[in-house]
């Protein structure tokens, strides 16, 4: 049987990080992976996440299943962080999932299963797992324009003229914010564009939001996210905890699905229940639990917002800082772009040939379209990153 098998295509992360670790040179920089590290290159266990752990391993009492659908009370507790009330409970539908990328994947089961023919619309470019994902599944898939080489900023007038090519029953895959790989978002009253049109074309949206608290804060983070599901009769939303609780191994996600109605509701919550069953049984509950925990109690809520905070405004620092020095060294400003965009990416502009040379030449690594993880950078590598921008001729 396995001899049937073909050899399938590395994935260039994966391979860029096997570079990283086998280059010798002891100032390389690494702006690849898609992980938050502090400025000691470390991806810290948040002071929260730790205080929460410590409280469950003195009450838990048992490691048996919980719900196929996960702890009812983790679905609401990250629900209302994304949502927050502007969607009555009795329209809602959630199923704790192996992480975001879990939850991108049983969102397109869904899809399959709902509308079988449906094309699921995607940005150009977008995070290297939704299309993978979809083509696993046998789903079609259409690309809209979404991000302009030339200015790093969103393509809004050519993503809306190709979403005019929506069908009812297609859906449209949205990042809710911070954008990967390209750092670049929609301004609200874009949100409320795209919502118009997915509504008058009777599309479905599907939101991955993987960055809330990582963009411009909790609340304006979710803020698109909250202006679609309330402008259309149904939605699906992806959420991952790995970034913004520092719980990547954990895996750590939810599938919510927004109905017209409170009994169409209870149809989907059947559907997401049965695929769980299908996938995996039972979800994953370390992660979702001190997620819940974290959620439900004020004094670590307090903590964990505080600590979210100051990881959000180092990116922030750092994206100024880089921009500066950048500017300094090129004489203009067309690497502003750079403190504009948020979240951990910027789609830099550089070719793959200029990639290549900060990599050979400087020791930097960055995937090949130059999305860089500002997050990999420090006070004393930011310069030594614009120098090497600038001699390679980006």
């Amino acid at each position: 049987m396995f001899t049937n098998l073909k050899a399938q295509p590395k994935d260039k992360i994966m391979a860029l990080m096997q570079q990283y670790r086998e280059d010798p040179r002891e100032g390389k920089i690494d702006l690849g992976v898609g992980v938050y590290k502090n400025a000691q290159g470390v991806t810290p266990v948040m002071r929260a996440v730790k205080a929460a752990e410590k409280v469950l391993w003195e009450i838990e009492g048992t490691k048996s299943y919980t719900g196929l659908a996960g702890d009812p009370a983790y679905g609401n507790a990250l629900t209302k962080l994304v949502l927050g009330d502007v969607i009555p409970a009795e329209r809602l539908s959630m199923a704790a999932q192996p992480g975001g990328t879990g939850a991108i994947h049983q969102a397109v089961e869904l899809i399959k299963i709902a509308s079988p023919d449906a094309t699921i619309w995607l940005s150009a470019p977008t995070w290297p797992n939704h299309p993978s994902i979809i083509k696993h599944l046998g789903m079609k898939m259409a690309e809209y324009r979404y991000f302009d080489n030339e200015s790093r900023a969103v393509d809004f007038d050519g993503m809306m003229e190709d979403l005019k090519g929506i069908k009812a029953g297609d859906a449209v895959l949205l990042h809710g914010c911070c954008h990967n790989p390209t750092g670049a978002n929609l301004t609200l009253p874009q949100w409320q564009e795209v919502a118009d049109l997915i509504v008058e074309k009777g599309a479905t949206p599907l939101i991955d939001i993987a960055y809330q608290g990582f963009g411009d804060g909790l609340e304006e983070d979710a803020a698109g996210v909250r202006l679609i599901a309330q402008a259309v009769p149904e939605a699906m939303i992806a959420a991952s905890c790995s970034k913004n609780f520092g719980i990547y191994r954990e895996r750590t996600g939810l599938l919510v699905g927004i109905s017209e109605n409170a009994e169409q509701a209870g149809i989907t919550q059947q559907n997401l229940t049965h695929l769980n069953r299908q996938n995996f049984s039972f979800p994953p509950d370390h992660g979702a639990r001190l997620v819940t925990m974290i959620l439900e109690d004020e004094g670590l809520k307090a903590d964990w917002m505080a600590e979210l905070e100051d990881v959000r405004t180092g990116m922030l620092a750092l994206r100024e800082k880089l921009a500066g020095e950048l500017r300094a060294r090129s004489g203009s400003d067309r690497f502003g772009f750079i403190a504009d965009h948020r979240g951990m990416f910027s789609r830099l502009g550089a070719t793959p040939e200029q990639v290549e040379a900060l990599r050979v030449d400087h020791g930097i690594y960055m995937v090949g379209d130059s999305r860089m993880n500002i997050a990999g950078l420090n006070e004393e590598t930011v310069p030594l990153l614009a120098e090497a921008i600038v001699k390679v001729g980006v």
